[in-house]
């Protein structure tokens, strides 16, 4: 299995407005974007993995990474997602900012930005079908 991706989002607790942090390289997934020609495996699908992430280690290894405070970003335990990619498998969690508000400044500082999901039109397919699927979960 590849290295797992991390979707990262933060809502605010007044209004519940939902938005998800696209990273500098484009993307909204850490680490890197999705391969083209990934596919979004559905959960009926059976998958042969060998080794699986705990999302304690991708979360903890996003704020190192991102500079970010320890404890900066809550897993989100009931979403996960897997993506058929010409290399394998990947693993891709959620997370959420538990600030009160998102860190724009930091966002800012790192070329990434908030955005809310109609803004991400211009993602690749099995993003915006991440999105979909994370903001599902996000509502309820």
């Amino acid at each position: 299995m590849q290295v797992p991706r991390l979707v990262m989002f933060h809502i605010q607790s007044t209004s519940a407005r939902t938005r998800f942090l696209m990273l500098n390289h484009g993307s909204i997934c850490a680490f890197g974007g999705l391969p083209s020609l990934s596919k979004l495996v559905e959960v009926s699908e059976k998958t042969h993995e060998t080794v699986a992430h705990h999302p304690a280690s991708v979360i903890g290894r996003a704020e190192r990474e991102l500079g970010l405070v320890a404890g900066s970003l809550v897993n989100e335990r009931d979403f996960r997602a897997k993506v058929n990619t010409p290399d394998g498998l990947i693993e891709v969690f959620l997370a959420r900012f538990n600030s009160i508000d998102p860190p724009f400044e930091w966002a800012a500082e790192h070329g990434a930005k908030f955005i809310d999901i109609t803004q991400a039109r211009g993602l690749p397919t099995v993003e915006l079908q991440i999105l979909r699927r994370a903001y599902e979960q996000i509502l309820g």
